[in-house]
């Protein structure tokens, strides 16, 4: 080989180190900038929960209160991302919806088929936020969770012991309990939201936030500075007040959730009684129903007016909070790459039926609010309405985080939905069962499936007739589900095939019989 050709081979042989240099620094740098754009894809979550906060009572989901516009921070959060209108849950009722929350599972599955301690909460069962904490994510909890006993997956958590107070509350932690004096229990909770949010995360992790309100929780007592509202207005009353279950069997007629003869003047109105009688919120109710004295149904007008001016302030602080979690996320960036999700535990009766609380698997206590914003995901102002369950938010919270999903869960992520895309093998039917009997409210024992034309529900057990009574609703034609049509001709087709998909969700969840 000549110096000539030597100096050309050493040219070449340098040309190709230097590619092989630059391929190197390239697959290097698209490396990092895939895993940094992972990091960037991994979300933060906020979620946000009320506790009996109906669907009715919001704006977003229109209805005769709409005008009242009672949640305006929380309508905002629809107009900017997605409104679930078919969102349900599988237990109506306080600790074990937050135990299916926390689990997704069915009441059968994780043990809480009650809010009373003879079916206690095992806080050692697999839960989604021990999984995110496990995957890098710091995990808060702060307000109401009804369940008894230490929290566990969280990094932080500060919880009402039970129900808790709307006045003066106090709070557990790991370290003890807090009193906090002279202060209303939603201002503690987003306070200790933000100051978490603000001063202690860590501020290079993606974070879970979970915001358990109390309110709206019954006895409804407001903060003092939300009394004045609605105080001359006349809220629109539902055109079954005064319902009669004509069609219906003795779940209905002897349960004791109607506002005539279960809501009560002293701890639900603060109208009577020794507790409020200095309390001057109240002193012109106290005074008016002394004067006037109504009875029958001018009574029960007057209670319904009352129970819905007290609940609507409730609310409003809850919406409030909401309107500040959100201005904390864009004060400190974290809005353009944070999930916030709003829901409540449950519906409610807003006098539907002649009732107030849960329970029942008629629509306003089966049926919960639900709405997400994602920027960049879902489409402002989106509306869904594919049968999606409390059972699924666990596995959309993981799914959101790009990490696998149990195989026990018994729900399904909400993720693709939230993109605008529903799955062909998305569920047409729902589950549904309630256990708390003899319980408060008197509500049976029921079992129920539900799809978007048709609703059967199986009453059972103590003090059912023969054990067993049965309802049968066209949603489509009764909207309201009045007219119990269990015992008609027509429907015999509709009803079997029912019963049929009943018992095959039993089998699907495998429900055992308590």
């Amino acid at each position: 080989m000549t110096r000539k050709q030597g100096k050309q081979s050493s040219i070449i042989f340098n040309n190709k180190v230097l590619v092989l240099a630059i391929c190197l620094l390239s697959f290097l740098q698209a490396c990092s900038v895939k895993e940094s754009s992972a990091k960037k894809e991994q979300p933060n979550i906020v979620w946000i929960f009320s506790d009996d906060h109906s669907y009715q009572t919001i704006g977003a989901y229109g209805g005769r209160l709409q005008e009242l516009n009672p949640t305006p921070n929380i309508d905002k959060m629809a107009a900017e991302g997605m409104r679930f209108d078919k969102c349900y849950v599988e237990n109506s009722i306080c600790a074990p919806s937050r135990a299916a929350l926390l689990t997704g599972k069915m009441s059968h599955k994780n043990g809480k088929f009650t809010n009373t301690k003879r079916h206690p909460f095992n806080h050692d069962q697999q839960q989604f936020q021990k999984i995110l904490r496990h995957n890098g994510y710091e995990t808060a909890m702060i307000g109401k969770i009804h369940l008894d006993g230490n929290m566990q997956g969280f990094d932080y958590w500060e919880v009402l012991p039970g129900q808790g107070k709307y006045y003066n509350p106090e709070f557990i932690t790991e370290q003890g309990r807090t009193s906090y004096k002279g202060e209303y229990v939603s201002d503690v909770i987003t306070d200790r939201a933000l100051n978490w949010l603000n001063n202690n995360r860590t501020k290079d992790k993606p974070f879970l936030l979970m915001v358990h309100h109390k309110a709206p929780h019954r006895n409804w007592d407001p903060a003092e500075r939300y009394m004045d509202m609605y105080e001359d207005v006349t809220i629109p009353e539902p055109h079954n007040l005064f319902d009669e279950y004509k069609t219906k069997g003795e779940a209905a007629n002897k349960q004791k959730l109607d506002i005539a003869t279960s809501m009560n003047l002293v701890r639900d109105l603060k109208a009577e009684g020794k507790a409020y009688a200095n309390d001057p919120r109240y002193k012109s109710r106290r005074e008016w129903l002394a004067k006037n004295k109504p009875e029958g149904k001018e009574l029960v007008k007057w209670k319904y007016q009352t129970y819905m001016k007290d609940y609507l302030r409730c609310i409003y602080s809850v919406d409030e909070s909401v309107g500040k979690i959100m201005e904390a996320l864009k004060e400190q960036g974290l809005d353009k790459n944070t999930i916030v999700m709003y829901s409540s535990d449950q519906g409610f009766y807003m006098g539907e039926h002649g009732w107030f609380d849960k329970r029942m698997m008629y629509e306003e206590s089966f049926r919960t609010p639900l709405i997400v914003k994602w920027p960049g995901t879902v489409k402002p102002g989106s509306v869904n309405n594919d049968l999606v369950q409390n059972i699924d938010f666990a596995e959309t919270f993981l799914d959101i985080a790009g990490l696998p999903i149990p195989k026990d869960m018994q729900g399904k992520s909400i993720v693709p939905l939230l993109e605008g895309n529903t799955p062909d093998d998305w569920r047409t039917s729902l589950y549904y069962h309630y256990y708390e009997y003899p319980g408060a409210h008197s509500v049976r024992k029921h079992e129920g499936v539900a799809n978007k034309n048709y609703k059967l529900i199986r009453f059972y057990g103590k003090d059912v007739p023969n054990g067993e009574e049965w309802e049968f609703f066209d949603l489509k034609n009764d909207p309201a589900e009045m007219v119990n049509l269990y015992q008609k001709a027509e429907m015999k087709d509709q009803i079997a095939e029912m019963k049929k998909e009943l018992d095959r969700l039993r089998k699907h969840y495998e429900v055992t019989d308590q």
